[in-house]
């Protein structure tokens, strides 16, 4: 079929077609799959397929493998052997079978009864009476019953909707479509350029194929969507959201932004004011914001690099940036320990080049006393404050800047895209929109990227600084607390300092974890000459800030936490961790953890105490933090473990997840999709809407912050 799509020249497509008159129950059940119409119809897709094509002779049927054969039962009876199962013995002249039935009804008591001829599709077995088959798909025969000409489909169902009931309602709306040569023509999107360019089948054709494959089609091609038909689908479906992430990105660089001019006042006094030089990462990250700063046109880029890559510092400059040109920057971070370490950070940095020009930075935080929080406040609709640093205090309501120009959002992935919308938000007030940044220091695999980040420019970070040491990743049981303890002791009294992470702070019968609270009494009691700190997300701010400055001034030697230490935390002289349950976290999490230490001049340690048995899963974790230090890496892996919609995580919530298309199996039709989208909105603007209102609808309107 050849594409149409390149005829643009007002010629409308008829929207999907209604699905035929059907009982409300049914539509009810529909939905819960997702289908309102016909075109939902079509594109819900097999999830295998049954070959229900040939019979087998019963005498020649292969152990071990799923087959179809058709015979009478000779004999048929309810035994007790250990259990009530209902056993038949199906003969066809060229040898015999018996099917078995562990759970069955009257009416199928009656229906496979002596005399009767059944068709059986099942896996063939030796079992206790000979060649059987348990529970198989069985058909009662009345005189002959043709076998059919394709492939039999199974679909994805929901309770009280059979497959059988799927498969009927499909091949209606496939029928509908297949009698109307118009509705097939506008089923195609795609121009025919772009088909012959990338070799891809038609629509109608490809999904036509997938709903009735003809016998001699690979089921294993298709069942492992590799088949043409399948790539056309998820081309498609690949294209639509290139599409979008493509409008998007134009969308918002077609606003207007502050013109960040590079005036190297501050940004040159604070680089020559650091005690270190900046790697070639940082620089060429820092080079790629300060061209964007500069177009008039908002910033959206994702900075991202791995632990202890020196992200912090890139963002210090591009603060320095807006504030050489008269405008604020706002840095929030997703909680007050990352915050305020982040505050105490920047004060170090700039407080010496701020107050020559009577320039500060203000704090903010859920947990301020309300006098300070108002002196806060004012200044920062003063524009006295240059820059604000905070929690998501930032964004509510009664905040309101004098003249924000750049909005920094540390760990991006924890906060929700309304959140991070609300601080870009904050500077709208003179019709332009500030530059916004974004830190990870979660690596984003590059399928990731290309996908569900395509609407972001992106700077890496793929260097630490020089001096860091890997850190030493050790795998300990629990039965071999001991060992640690030991370890614990003589870092200490060499007078280095050490963490000690919990999972959770309140006892758990049913996952039987040591609680931080236990923990700190149980370690203080076997570390008496050791000053002990403990650190948990119960604890006030004021709590948590003495408890984390006490262990960054060395006077506590060991700190028991729990996972609120994940991230932002710089301790040098922290040289060994102790994790608990590590096989109860995530690769992220662990990854996060390990990234405190191993950030002073010296090796360092991170011990993961696990407890037995392990999971499957729980095995690959450890496996794979143990193997890895590469942030990247790690990140790749636990793609390949959880799926994208786990580890996208608050950022992705309102955008849709990919139905088809597998992001570690195809990247290659990622890849031509990325690249076929700018030409596809350049010179077939309509055909891409189409395709677009086809595949998102009203997801496609959906702006990402």
């Amino acid at each position: 079929m050849k594409g149409n799509a390149g005829q643009d020249s007002g010629h409308r497509a008829a929207g999907p077609p209604a699905i035929r008159a059907i009982h409300q129950a049914t539509q009810e059940k529909l939905a819960k799959l997702g289908i309102a119409d016909e075109f939902d119809l079509m594109l819900h897709l097999p999830l295998r397929y049954d070959d229900e094509t040939h019979l087998y002779p019963i005498g020649d049927v292969p152990l071990n493998k799923a087959v179809q054969v058709e015979g009478n039962i000779t004999h048929s009876e309810i035994l007790f052997r250990p259990r009530r199962q209902l056993v038949c013995q199906v003969e066809d002249g060229s040898g015999s079978l018996f099917m078995r039935f562990l759970n069955f009804y009257g009416s199928q008591v009656k229906a496979y009864s002596k005399g009767v001829r059944v068709r059986l599709l099942g896996e063939i077995r030796s079992g206790f009476f000979g060649v059987e088959m348990v529970h198989p798909k069985c058909r009662v025969i009345h005189k002959h019953t043709p076998l059919p000409e394709t492939l039999t489909p199974v679909y994805p169902s929901t309770a009280g909707l059979s497959s059988e009931t799927l498969r009927r309602l499909i091949q209606q709306a496939l029928q509908q479509i297949a009698d109307n040569n118009q509705q097939r023509e506008d089923l195609e999107t795609l121009p025919e350029a772009l088909l012959k360019r990338y070799r891809l089948p038609g629509f109608w054709d490809s999904v036509f194929f997938l709903h009735n494959p003809p016998p001699e089609a690979s089921i294993a091609l298709l069942q492992q969507r590799t088949h043409p038909a399948w790539q056309r689908i998820k081309f498609d479906e690949l294209l639509a959201q290139q599409l979008s992430m493509r409008l998007h990105y134009q969308q918002r660089r077609s606003g207007s932004a502050p013109v960040l001019r590079e005036k190297k006042e501050l940004t040159s006094a604070l680089l020559q004011s650091l005690p270190f030089q900046l790697t070639r990462g940082q620089q060429n990250a820092f080079s790629e914001i300060r061209k964007d700063l500069v177009t008039g046109h908002p910033m959206q880029r994702l900075l991202q690099g791995d632990v202890g890559s020196g992200k912090t510092v890139v963002a210090a400059l591009a603060v320095l940036a807006a504030v050489e040109n008269g405008y604020q920057a706002a840095l929030m971070a997703p909680t007050e320990i990352l915050a305020e370490q982040l505050y105490q950070k920047f004060s170090g940095w700039l407080d010496p080049l701020f107050a020559p020009r009577g320039l500060m930075i203000a704090w903010l935080s859920g947990s301020q006393k309300p006098k300070q929080r108002e002196n806060m406040l004012a200044s920062i609709a003063q524009g006295s404050a240059s820059v604000a640093i905070g929690t998501h205090a930032l964004v509510q309501e009664h905040v309101e800047f004098h003249r924000l120009g750049l909005a920094i959002v540390d760990e991006q992935h924890r906060f929700g895209v309304h959140q991070r919308l609300a601080l870009r938000m904050k500077g709208t007030a003179a019709r332009m929109v500030p530059h916004q940044l974004m830190m990870s220091a979660t690596p984003i695999p590059r399928t990731l990227s290309m996908s569900y980040y395509a609407d972001l420019d992106v700077s890496v970070i793929d260097e630490l600084p020089p001096g860091r040491f890997p850190v030493v990743t050790k795998l300990i049981a629990d039965e071999r607390r001991e060992e640690v303890t030991g370890r614990i002791r003589e870092a200490c009294r060499s007078g280095k300092q050490a963490y000690w992470v919990c999972p959770l702070i309140e006892e758990s019968e049913a996952l039987q974890l040591k609680t931080a609270l236990e923990t700190h009494g149980k370690l203080a009691a076997t570390f008496p000459e050791l000053e002990i700190g403990l650190v948990h997300g119960r604890l006030s701010a004021r709590e948590k800030s003495a408890a984390m400055e006490s262990f960054r001034k060395g006077e506590t030697q060991l700190l028991v936490a729990t996972t609120v230490i994940e991230v932002g935390v710089d301790v040098p002289n922290a040289s060994l961790m102790v994790i608990e349950h590590a096989e109860r976290m995530g690769l992220s999490q662990l990854h996060q953890l390990r990234g405190r230490v191993g950030r002073g001049g010296e090796a360092s340690i991170c011990i993961l105490l696990y407890q037995k048995p392990l999971s499957p899963i729980a095995r690959e974790r450890l496996r794979i933090i143990f193997e890895h230090a590469n942030g990247f890496e790690i990140a790749h892996e636990d793609l390949k473990l959880r799926g994208p919609g786990e580890f996208l995580g608050a950022r992705q919530s309102g955008v849709p997840m990919l139905r088809f298309a597998n992001l570690e199996q195809d990247g290659n039709l990622l890849a031509a999709a990325q690249t076929a989208a700018s030409e596809f909105l350049r010179e077939h603007p309509y055909a891409a809407q189409r395709h677009l209102q086809r595949w998102l609808g009203k997801k496609s309107e959906y702006l990402r912050a």
